[in-house]
């Protein structure tokens, strides 16, 4: 069973935890420099943002999801960004946690939400695609913190 709930202070180690072990894996996020509980609990609660957190029975965390505002974007539009805990997909966590995210974003007042998904993340599209997403642009010739150089595909929700 998945519970989500509002993330707060005291779920950011679990977070970092997640997603340490995501970054770490490679392949599937933009991110390349582990990040701290500390970094996330600051993240967290910035102005026009809402962070969710999926959780088993046990209190583990199993994924968390986060909107907040962008400089590329204009000010009706949030930047959207998913975790899942590797081998925990059929759980149901990326529907519980969108369910928790699109109803947050219509109540911040944002009329689409973006996600920025790396070309070579096949999961990642295909999450965004069962959601609704719909592509929109390209990013072509990304360069990552780590030199690395990756395309990438802009995806929106119409809310």
């Amino acid at each position: 069973m998945i519970t989500v709930l509002r993330a707060g202070r005291l779920h950011a180690s679990g977070m970092a935890d997640l997603l340490n072990e995501i970054i770490s894996a490679g392949g599937s996020t933009a991110m390349t420099t582990l990040v701290s509980g500390d970094y996330l609990a600051e993240r967290i609660g910035h102005d026009r943002s809402a962070w969710h957190v999926a959780e088993d029975e046990a209190g583990r965390v199993m994924g968390f999801q986060w909107i907040e505002p962008a400089d590329y974007l204009p000010a009706d539009a949030a930047e959207i960004a998913t975790f899942a805990r590797k081998g925990s997909s059929g759980l149901g966590i990326g529907s519980a946690l969108f369910r928790a995210t699109e109803a947050a974003a219509r109540a911040l007042g944002y009329a689409w939400i973006n996600a920025n998904i790396r070309a070579d993340n096949s999961g990642g599209l295909a999450y965004y695609q069962s959601r609704g997403f719909e592509d929109y642009g390209r990013v072509e010739g990304y360069p990552m913190e780590n030199g690395q150089v990756v395309d990438k595909v802009l995806k929106r929700f119409d809310l």
